[in-house]
């Protein structure tokens, strides 16, 4: 049985790494950076938002910026016709 992130690679989703900048609540004036990794659905980052809106309630620390990079893992330039057989010996 196929493991689920593969599963989820054929599905459309992309490996996301995401920076957040938020302000510290006990020191206001200091940005922290949070940096992680999931798998989400661009361009309109479900996981994504649905983290942000999760911080937004949940966490003290203001967020001040979200910075995104996205790479689908699959996707049809990784196949290739093959034009001949190698032999060995």
């Amino acid at each position: 049985m196929a493991h689920s992130d593969f599963l989820m690679q054929l599905e459309g989703y992309g490996l996301s790494t995401i920076e957040i900048h938020y302000f510290m609540s006990d020191h206001p004036r200091l940005l922290q950076l949070f940096a992680f990794q999931q798998y989400d659905l661009a361009p309109r980052f479900p996981a994504l938002k649905s983290f942000l809106d999760y911080w937004s309630r949940e966490i003290e620390g203001p967020l001040h910026s979200a910075r995104v990079a996205h790479q689908h893992l699959i996707g049809p330039s990784e196949w290739r016709a093959v034009d001949g057989v190698i032999s060995i010996h």
